[in-house]
């Protein structure tokens, strides 16, 4: 294996809730809880709550069982 080659590990596919810290409970768009579904969290974390204040919004992160890995 040369330099340039990465060894990719399997990542889960994991659903991403943006949370209202204020009331400790997901944030709603018309009754549903704002989920986003992503193999790479932590970058759709940081993107989930772009419109709001990182004050009172924060982002729960929990694998999706029986989801297959890529």
């Amino acid at each position: 294996m040369s330099l340039h080659q990465t060894i990719r590990t399997p990542r889960p596919l994991c659903a991403i809730t943006l949370i209202d810290r204020r009331m400790g409970c997901p944030h709603r768009v018309n009754g549903a809880a704002l989920t986003a579904a992503s193999r790479g969290p932590a970058l759709a974390a940081l993107d989930l709550p772009a419109g709001g204040s990182a004050r009172i919004q924060d982002s729960g992160i929990r694998p999706l069982p029986g989801t297959p890995l890529i």
